[in-house]
């Protein structure tokens, strides 16, 4: 159920007005919420709810226990061991949806250069939605509780934190530390500060419906379709636009989820912070998606040893780190070359910090932007692209096609792909501001900017919408 369709705004509607209806009565909200996210999630394919209903009451289970082994200095031996079998069970569900076809296709292709004729069964398992994003709240759930960072919650509390509709099928990733809190205490009220949220909502549509869905049909989906019938301009904006394209369809995604969660009574942590203004790697990663590079710091890199241990052990928990992020987002070794090129990028640049020879001052910070945000779309190229061959050939035709006629490189494209990136450099409480100023509207005056706006969006868009690039993670 896509946000930006019909199905999704009676959806929500329904939801909204029944929420806020039972508000007052605590223990039925909650329980509407739950059932709510779960007719959501199971729109698409209601058996995957059982999935979904699984996994919360192994989860739960699991976080029961561990609280009841954790002691004062934590958990023992066994606590240990334990913690590892409930991670490990979350990532063998998720490593059999996810990656038991591209694992099963490369061992079967390792095995027969040895000549080796080994049928290995090729099932075709169809990945459920979200599935990588509430795998990963669970396993924080679990790591949280054996830390005593949390409490174990209630089935319905846990219900509700795993399977919120809002963040279920492509985040932002919550802490159940971030969440727990605020559905624990009755509401007092049924006052909703509507303006954030509409605000919110309004800009994740256009950044999805205008902005990143134009990108894709006029050049980007045609540049990767077909690198070798475009020119050098052509394949270079193609890469640029796909940059714009992505952080469109994330971070409006993103709007639009802690819109719908505020209306709901629910703040969800930021994700995006003007990411293409980054003048480091290590700047873009404290920008874009947030949520899981802070996991990937606190589940992975952490625990791997951080930056605890010698240099090399530095440099090298923060490029498997970014390894395995890459890995997340899906199963292909283009996923992976995509982790790698910002793992090599951070460790280099830490290197060169080390060395103390980082440059300082504006023109320093100018060359810095244009270096991160250039290796950053360079690393899009294997992010979007379907095979290693498909990439090269983008990277080759930029080196080599310049000269040929490039129709697709229109002013408009131009325009919006230089204004869209040219906007990420805005003060950052322009957006604030606006907020406020239209939250002291009357409500008719409200009204009837958001209607103004909800059509000039309709006018703007295409037919149809395209699903959010995230949903396949």
């Amino acid at each position: 159920m896509l946000f930006p369709t019909v199905d999704f705004a009676i959806f929500f509607v329904a939801v909204f007005a029944v929420a806020w209806l039972i508000r007052p009565w605590h223990l039925w909200w909650r329980v509407f919420l739950v059932l709510a996210s779960w007719f959501f999630y199971g729109f698409w394919e209601p058996k995957f709810v059982l999935l979904l209903i699984g996994s919360t009451a192994f989860n739960w289970a699991v976080g029961r226990d561990l609280a009841r082994m954790r002691g004062p200095e934590g958990l023992d031996r066994f606590g240990r061991w334990f913690l590892g079998f409930g991670i490990a069970a979350n990532l063998a569900t998720l490593g059999w949806f996810k990656y038991y076809g591209f694992f099963v296709k490369d061992v079967a292709g390792l095995i027969e250069r040895f000549g080796v004729d080994l049928p290995l069964p090729l099932l075709q398992v169809t990945l459920p939605v979200a599935i990588s994003f509430f795998t990963f709240h669970a396993i924080s759930y679990l790591v949280d509780i054996a830390r005593g960072q949390c409490e174990p919650l209630s089935p319905l509390d846990f219900a509700l934190y795993l399977s919120f509709f809002p963040h279920l099928v492509a985040g932002p990733i919550v802490r159940v530390t971030e969440f727990a809190p605020q559905i624990r205490e009755p509401f007092r009220d049924r006052v909703i500060d509507a303006a954030p949220a509409f605000t919110l909502i309004v800009a994740g549509l256009f950044k999805k419906v205008v902005i990143s869905t134009y990108l894709a049909g006029e050049i980007a989906d045609p540049v990767f379709a077909s690198p070798g019938t475009h020119s050098a301009l052509e394949n270079l904006l193609g890469v640029y636009a796909y940059a714009v394209q992505i952080f469109a369809d994330f971070s409006g995604y993103t709007d639009i989820a802690i819109g719908c969660a505020l209306l709901l009574g629910i703040q969800f942590p930021q994700n995006f912070d003007q990411p293409y203004r980054a003048w480091s790697l290590q700047d873009f990663w404290r920008r874009w998606h947030m949520t899981l590079s802070r996991w990937l710091r606190d589940y992975l890199y952490i625990p791997l040893g951080g930056s605890r241990g010698s240099t090399w052990f530095t440099y090298r928990n923060l490029f498997l780190t970014m390894l395995l992020g890459g890995l997340w987002h899906g199963a292909a070794w283009t996923f992976v070359a995509w982790g790698a090129i910002h793992g090599a990028g951070l460790v280099i640049e830490r290197e060169v910090r080390a060395r103390n020879r980082w440059l300082r001052g504006t023109a320093a910070k100018a060359a810095g932007w244009f270096i991160s945000f250039h290796v950053v779309c360079f690393a899009w190229i294997f992010f979007r692209a379907e095979t290693f061959g498909a990439a090269w050939q983008v990277i080759t035709r930029i080196a080599t096609a310049w000269g040929e006629p490039s129709p697709a490189a229109t002013p408009l494209l131009v325009a919006v792909i230089a204004g869209a990136i040219a906007a990420q450099f805005l003060p950052r409480d322009l957006f604030r501001r606006f907020e406020v100023t239209y939250s002291e509207l009357a409500p008719a005056a409200q009204a009837a900017m958001l209607a103004v706006a909800l059509v000039l969006i309709d006018a703007l868009g295409p037919e149809g919408v395209a699903p959010f690039i995230y949903f396949q993670f």
